[in-house]
């Protein structure tokens, strides 16, 4: 097994992140850890600190002159994965695994109808994020229950496991745009199973403006569900599979439906103003009074968030996000 950590000045978190994965309850000798760092503020040169008093684990760092954004790193941490690997896994810098992560995911990964295992994930600090910790309970509710039909079209960055040999095959997925939503929807529609387990958990924690963090990964998102299909079919990869049915339903559900209660809401709107409507006033008046619940808000919020990514993407797609 292969861990790959891509790094942007992450030392004051990277320590932490090589221990909690040096506490794996995982044969240390099966697994091999490669830092990709791109970094100007001594992320680098704390990881060849550790290494040096942690001698039982495996690690490689490769340096990158110039940064260029995480699917290049880990593209080119690729090229340092040994060819005998069976399972490659992506994370990040700043979270936190359980001890028996790689040791589940292994487990799914043992059939062989299975290519891909991503996480629940648990924010920490989420007390101050507006509505955020109902939508992550009702984002891992989805995406297991998708997975146990057949795969989740969207995965998560902070625990990535790809059958290796997918990977030596086909390399990434090389869109622009493409994130780590793209690696599930790619392994899917090659006719393996994408999945989220419901029994490994990892915590990430609260950084930086959520609004901005919500709206990049609402448009990396939508470039996902207006590329992968037809990527995967330009490079002949692609197998039909129940998995399309899921994807059509969360196709809809990202790029027609914000724009579908938009439209709804200005037709009532005008209905309204214009005609005196009393339907189109008492559907508008329920739609107010649904705001008192957690989850209608938070539904709604979703929606204005992929409304704004897709206006931002009419004239940029962020490759590299800052911090």
């Amino acid at each position: 097994m292969t861990v790959i950590v891509p790094t942007y000045n992450e030392a004051a978190l990277i320590l932490n992140r090589l221990e909690n994965m040096n506490q794996q309850d995982y044969p240390r000798e099966l697994v091999k850890v490669i830092v990709v760092d791109s970094s100007d503020d001594g992320t680098a040169d704390a990881v060849e600190k550790w290494s040096k008093t942690n001698h039982d684990m495996n690690l490689k760092l490769v340096r990158e002159k110039d940064r260029r954004g995480k699917l290049h790193a880990l593209d080119l941490a690729l090229k340092h994965v040994s060819k005998d690997c069976g399972v490659v896994v992506f994370t990040d810098a700043d979270v936190v695994w359980e001890p028996k992560a790689l040791r589940k995911a292994v487990s799914y990964l043992a059939d062989s109808s299975v290519g891909a295992v991503t996480a629940r994930i648990m924010y920490t600090g989420i007390e101050d994020s507006f509505l955020e910790d109902t939508y992550r309970d009702y984002y891992n509710i989805i995406r297991i229950a998708e997975s146990k039909v057949h795969s989740t079209p969207v995965h998560n960055g902070p625990f990535l496991a790809v059958r290796a040999k997918l990977l030596h095959e086909m390399g990434l997925p090389m869109f622009l745009g493409s994130d780590d939503s793209a690696f599930g929807s790619f392994i899917a529609f090659m006719g393996y199973r994408a999945i989220e387990a419901d029994d490994i958990t990892v915590r990430e924690p609260m950084r930086g403006s959520q609004v901005l963090r919500k709206i990049r990964r609402s448009q990396h998102l939508l470039l996902n569900f207006f590329t992968s299909k037809r990527y995967t079919k330009e490079r002949g990869l692609y197998k039909d599979s129940s998995f399309d049915r899921i994807w059509k339903i969360e196709w809809w559900l990202h790029v027609v439906n914000p724009w579908f209660l938009l439209i709804s809401t200005t037709f009532l709107v005008v209905d309204v103003t214009l005609f005196r409507s009393m339907l189109s006033l008492s559907l508008l008046t329920i739609g107010v009074a649904l705001l008192v619940l957690k989850t209608f808000r938070m539904w709604i919020l979703q929606q204005l968030y992929l409304m704004v990514a897709v206006v931002r993407n009419l004239w940029t797609k962020e490759v590299m996000w800052k911090k």
